[in-house]
């Protein structure tokens, strides 16, 4: 039982730092989505060990371990728009494909960067 308080309180303030960014992105009107916002701030958080770790770990592990049930809103989404991509559909495809190969790319650069930063820190 004491897990699932601790995974609890873990969502519960990840939930806190979304409401946080969806606050700010309201009241100042940005373009950019709130939960984009309240990324940025927990990235900003995490940081500069205002917020550590180990207070979201558990929590974080569990939305990731679910990832994928995330997606099918999304998807559903598409589905119910798909007139949107008729005649487009090469278009679509080619933006798909790139900006995977992106993610990639640059998902595995910036974890052999924070990989390389830790070996160096253990030295």
């Amino acid at each position: 039982m004491l897990r699932l308080d601790k995974v609890i309180l873990h969502i519960v303030i990840l939930y806190v730092i979304f409401l946080i960014g969806d606050w700010i992105q309201q009241t100042l009107n940005l373009f950019i989505p709130g939960s984009v916002v309240g990324m940025i701030i927990l990235l900003i958080l995490l940081l500069s060990n205002i917020i550590k770790l180990s207070w979201i770990e558990e929590g974080t592990k569990l939305f990731v371990n679910h990832l994928t049930l995330f997606f099918i809103p999304a998807t559903v989404g598409v589905i119910n728009y798909l007139e949107i991509f008729t005649g487009k559909g090469l278009l679509v495809i080619g933006i798909i494909l790139v900006s995977t190969a992106l993610v990639i790319g640059i998902s595995a650069k910036v974890s052999q960067w924070i990989i390389r930063k830790k070996e160096l820190q253990h030295e």
